[in-house]
């Protein structure tokens, strides 16, 4: 057997052709059995290992596939050391080759270090109170930086010259790297206001008109930050106009515990005027009206005393109002409604006369801010607000419609015959 091995190998000394061709082949076989002993064997071994850790019981490890990507490095690192090996192969061959490999192993090494980034984000993102200080922006900064750092080493390996001679190069880009980077400085400069100042946190209600954003932030990244409207649909905003633009956001609404009503009942003004005795009498039915009611005649009857003669006429004296009693109704309901905050601001305010009306606002605080019971607790009120109303003898004002119009026909047409 030795015999015809030597026979075998003094043969292919003879053909140097075949034995390159032999000796690539052998290479190559090396470097793919390397590659599948360390993807089939090694791998594995390694994620069951992990797999027992907190992280890897969490598959971020796995499915970043870091482990996968760095066990390519030993076929290119057998490629790298056995090219040389290879009788008969051109020194050009050799070179290109493993500057290639270089390159590749740098490459690898940077895709994988990135991907170890993202498993901090995650893991990062699980904390309680991970939505208040966010560090994808600066993450991403770092994959950046790592990328282009690895560009470099690329570069150099494959033209198999140092990096610092490239390095060296760059101060003289310094400009065009600015004017390409351009976004990317704003963006930092943003995110770290943004992070700094508080401006803006995962979660938080936030309302943009100009670019049509109005809902929760979900994702705040280095370059954009993602809002879902609610709509649902998601808006993508340059992180850089949160520094630029005005916005608005409700994250104090939703620390406060109350969420404001603001909103008006618009009233005929024809339908104001003085109560009389009998109306007075009508109103002492509301409970609530009764403190009110009191302090009121207490309170006019000592005015009207001191006109004495004057008295007499009614235009010289203070009445109560149908309108005054309305409003000091709607302020005590809302101090007696389980459902309004009572330690924020509570107002039942005029606002000056208009066209379509006469404004009597309504400015608190529900004690929830949950948009569902919201809207429920505020339409309760009006609701209320508008039933009650004639019971104070005044009209809510609205424009007259194809109904009244119909109405007033008939009176119109007997007016006429008459």
């Amino acid at each position: 057997m030795p015999n015809e091995l030597n026979t075998w190998m003094d043969w292919l000394n003879t053909q140097p052709e075949l034995l390159t061709l032999s000796a690539t082949l052998a290479l190559i076989l090396a470097a793919w059995l390397s590659n599948w002993i360390v993807k089939r064997i090694l791998v594995r071994a390694i994620y069951r290992v992990v797999g027992a850790t907190a992280v890897g019981r969490h598959g971020q490890i796995k499915e970043s596939g870091i482990i996968k990507r760095l066990s390519n490095i030993v076929p290119a690192l057998v490629l790298s050391s056995g090219v040389v090996l290879v009788p008969g192969m051109p020194a050009a061959v050799v070179e290109v080759t493993r500057n290639v490999c270089g390159a590749f192993v740098v490459l690898t090494i940077a895709m994988a270090i990135g991907a170890l980034l993202d498993i901090l984000n995650t893991l990062y993102q699980r904390r309680p109170n991970a939505h208040l200080k966010p560090i994808k922006g600066y993450l991403q900064v770092i994959k950046i930086a790592i990328f282009a750092i690895a560009a470099i080493l690329m570069v150099a390996a494959l033209i198999d010259r140092s990096p610092l001679i490239l390095l060296s190069g760059l101060g003289a880009m310094a400009a065009v790297l600015m004017l390409i980077f351009q976004d990317t400085l704003l963006s930092l400069v943003a995110s770290v206001q943004i992070s700094s100042s508080d401006i803006i946190r995962v979660g938080d209600w936030v309302e943009m008109p100009q670019l049509n954003a109005d809902g929760d932030v979900i994702d705040i990244a280095l370059h954009t930050v993602k809002v879902q409207n609610w709509d649902k649909t998601i808006t993508t905003i340059p992180t850089k106009r949160f520094i630029t633009d005005p916005f608005k956001n409700w994250r104090g609404m939703q620390e406060s515990g109350g969420r404001r009503i603001k909103r008006a009942l618009f009233l005929d003004q024809t339908s104001v005027h003085f109560l009389s005795d009998e109306d007075i009498a009508r109103l002492r039915r509301f409970m609530l009206l009764d403190e009110y009611l009191d302090r009121k005649d207490q309170e006019l009857l000592d005015w009207n005393t001191k006109l004495a003669e004057h008295g007499k006429e009614a235009v010289n004296t203070r009445r109560i109002t149908n309108i005054g009693s309305f409003r000091a109704y709607v302020e005590h309901y809302l101090r007696h409604n389980p459902n309004i905050h009572q330690n924020m601001t509570l107002l039942v305010r005029q606002l000056s006369p208009t066209a379509d009306g006469l404004p009597l606002e309504i400015y608190c605080f529900t004690n929830t801010i949950a948009w569902n019971a919201y809207e429920g607790i505020q339409s309760d009120i009006f609701d209320h607000l508008l039933a009650i109303l004639p019971e104070f003898g005044l009209r809510v004002f609205q424009h007259p419609s194809g109904a009244d119009m119909r109405e007033l026909r008939p009176n119109l047409m007997a007016h006429q015959a008459n």
